[in-house]
C-alpha cells in the first residue's frame, strides 16, 4: 500500500532482506547474540528475511550456520568475496524472495527490538531518502558509561572516511531523540552510512548498480553511498534505530593496503578533473605523512603496495571503466557533494601528535579555501 502527497510517500511494511556475512569462525564469535536479538524485533516476521552469506564455505561452517539460525536463509558462497560481493549474493537472493528493500548489518552486533521498524519509518518519511543508518552504539560498556560508535559517518576531502562522535558519552538514550534543531519527523544527513547496519530501498540499488565487489573491505559502503548521492537520494541518521556494536578497531597488513588502495580509488571514480587538481598539493602532503607514518608504525609494506597497484595498466582501464558508469549517473555537482564534509580527522583510533598538530591544522586551513574556490 502506498500513498503520496507533499513530496513525501509511505509504503506500509515493505518486506526487507536483511544480509549478515560469515567468514570462517566470525559467526562462532557474534551470531548467538546477533540471532537472539534479531529474534526480538518488533516488525511482522513474514515481511523480513535474514540472509546469512557464507563466504569461503565449508561442509562444517554451513553446518553451524544452519544449527544456529535455522529460520536464516544460509547462502553457501565459495569464493571469499568480502563485504560488497558477499552483499551482493545476499541481495540477489533477497530479490529473487520477493524482498524489497535491503538492510546490509554485521553480524557482531545486538540489535533494539525497534530497530527495523524506526530505519523503514525514516526512510519512507520523504521519498528523496534513499539510505538510513541506524544509531550504534558501543557494546559493551566501559566503566558503566554507554559511548557512541557513530552517528553517521564522516568523509575528509581527501577520501577518508570515519565514525561521527566515534567514543563520546551517548547523553540522549532509552530511547535516543533526534536533534533539538529537527522536528518531529524529520532526520539529520549524513555523509554516508556504516555498512554495520544500513536500510537501502530497492529503487537505490535498482539506480546505482550493486556494491563494488573490487573494494573487498573498507570504504565499500562509502562507495555504495556516494552511487546513492550522485543519483539524488538523501542519506540520513534514524536516531531511535539502535544497534549495539561489539566493534574493534586494529591494524593489519591487509586493513592497510585496503582502506589506503580503496581510498585513493574513491577519490579517482568519483572527483571532477578539476577536484582532483584542486586537491593535489594538499593529497601529495597528506601522502607523505602517512608514509612516514607507516614507516614509525610498522605498515610501510602495505601502504607501499597500495601505491603499487596504481602502476598497473589493467588497474587504470578498471578505474576509468568504472569512473565512466559512475559519472554518467551524476545529479550533483562536488561543489553541493562536499558541502558538509570536512578537513579534520577526528577520529581519536588513529589520532597522534603529527595529526593533530600539523596534518589536521594544515589540512583543514586548504579545504576551508578549496572549497571556496570550487563552483564546479
Amino acid at each position: 500500500m502506498t500513498e503520496e502527497g507533499n513530496d513525501k510517500i509511505f509504503v506500509m511494511q515493505p518486506k526487507i532482506g536483511i544480509v549478515l556475512i560469515n567468514y570462517k569462525t566470525y559467526a562462532k564469535r557474534f551470531l548467538e547474540d546477533c540471532r537472539d536479538s534479531m529474534r526480538k524485533i518488533e516488525y511482522p516476521r513474514e515481511k523480513y528475511v535474514v540472509y546469512i552469506v557464507d563466504n569461503a564455505t565449508t561442509p562444517e561452517t554451513q553446518a553451524y550456520l544452519r544449527e544456529m539460525y535455522p529460520e536464516a536463509v544460509i547462502l553457501p558462497n565459495k569464493e571469499n568475496s568480502g563485504w560488497g560481493g558477499g552483499n551482493n549474493v545476499g541481495i540477489e537472493q533477497a530479490w529473487k524472495d520477493g524482498c524489497e528493500d535491503i538492510v546490509f548489518s554485521n553480524m557482531d552486533v545486538i540489535v533494539d527490538p525497534q530497530w527495523l521498524k524506526e530505519l523503514v519509518e525514516a526512510a519512507y518519511t520523504d521519498q528523496k531518502i534513499g539510505m538510513v543508518q541506524s544509531q550504534l552504539l558501543l557494546h559493551p560498556m566501559k566503566d558503566g558509561v554507554q559511548r557512541i560508535n557513530s552517528l553517521g559517518n564522516e568523509i575528509h576531502f581527501l577520501g577518508f572516511g570515519y565514525c561521527k562522535g566515534y567514543g563520546k558519552v551517548d547523553r540522549v538514550h532509552n530511547p535516543p531523540q533526534p536533534s533539538l534543531t529537527l522536528r518531529e519527523g524529520e532526520f539529520e544527513d549524513i555523509s554516508y552510512a556504516s555498512g554495520a547496519s544500513c536500510y537501502v530501498k530497492g529503487e537505490v540499488l535498482k539506480k546505482t548498480g550493486l556494491c563494488d565487489p573490487d573494494f573487498f573491505m573498507y570504504h565499500d559502503d562509502m562507495e555504495i553511498c556516494l552511487k546513492a548521492r550522485f543519483a539524488g537520494y538523501r542519506i540520513v541518521l534514524a536516531p531511535k534505530s539502535i544497534m549495539w556494536h561489539k566493534y574493534e578497531f586494529g591494524r593489519s597488513i591487509l586493513q592497510v593496503y585496503y582502506m589506503e588502495r580503496n581510498r585513493l580509488i574513491t577519490m579517482l571514480e568519483f572527483y571532477k578533473l578539476p577536484t582532483l587538481i584542486l586537491f593535489a598539493p594538499a593529497f601529495l602532503f597528506m601522502e607523505l605523512g602517512v608514509f612516514c607514518g607507516s614507516l614509525a608504525g610498522g605498515y610501510a609494506k602495505p601502504k607501499l603496495r597500495s601505491w603499487g597497484y596504481f602502476f598497473k595498466p589493467g588497474s587504470w582501464r578498471k578505474i576509468k571503466e568504472k569512473r565512466r558508469a559512475i559519472q554518467a549517473m551524476r545529479t550533483m555537482s562536488d561543489r553541493n557533494l562536499m558541502a558538509a564534509w570536512t578537513g579534520k580527522i577526528l577520529f581519536q583510533e588513529a589520532m597522534n601528535p603529527l595529526l593533530k598538530y600539523v596534518a589536521n591544522p594544515a589540512l583543514n586551513a586548504y579545504w576551508q579555501v578549496a572549497k571556496r574556490l570550487m563552483w564546479w
